[in-house]
């Protein structure tokens, strides 16, 4: 009977190859996401989670366009992760081919830039998501100098992909966020502790 894979097991495989606590809490935000879509287009939570956790899991060690996500598949496969799950971490990146041919494939590549640009807009209006409605969000998106690392045409790609309407998608990834602003190190509501 082969091994049924949890979250713990991809949440311990993310800590062995990433020690960057903003490269965790991306891999949070992008799992609360795909677990938000999941929801939303009768997919399985947990498989589609998990592969949210783990789309980046290689990005540390091996962070050129040459090596990742492939070696986070070939170190997936080696050890006995479903396909469907390797499947799903290759198709974050564009770059690696892999056909949108599932909702799950879509859904990741449509997440990922999103969920890194939410986590920058709370950011600016302090450390707080519940300062961040769909109005900022599309706003800081046309604003060019703001958040310049995030691929703005995966954003729309991803749109495109998902078939959905740019409103609905950055709402779905904010509610899904705000559910784990704690895990994000953010603030959650007005009377939050301030970081010391």
């Amino acid at each position: 009977m082969p091994h049924r894979f949890t979250r713990d097991d991809a949440l311990a495989l993310l800590h062995e190859y990433t020690q960057s606590e903003a490269l965790r809490r991306h891999a949070l935000a992008v799992e609360a996401s795909m677990r938000a879509y999941a929801r939303k287009f009768g997919g399985d939570e947990e498989t589609w989670g998990i592969v949210g956790l783990l789309h980046d899991f290689d990005y540390e060690r091996f962070p050129s366009q040459e090596q990742h996500p492939y070696e986070g598949a070939k170190i997936l496969r080696e050890r006995g992760w479903p396909e469907e799950i390797v499947e799903g971490v290759l198709a974050h990146a564009p770059y690696t081919n892999t056909p949108y041919d599932t909702p799950m494939k879509k859904c990741i590549f449509a997440v990922d830039e999103l969920s890194g640009f939410m986590y920058a807009v709370a950011l600016m209006y302090g450390r707080s998501l519940d300062n961040v409605d769909v109005a900022r969000v599309k706003k800081k998106l046309k604003d060019k100098n703001f958040a310049r690392g995030v691929l703005r045409e995966d954003i729309w790609q991803g749109l495109e992909v998902l078939g959905v309407d740019l409103d609905e998608h950055i709402a779905t990834v904010l509610e899904a966020q705000k559910s784990i602003a704690r895990d994000l190190g953010l603030e959650t509501g007005p009377s939050a502790p301030a970081e010391g």
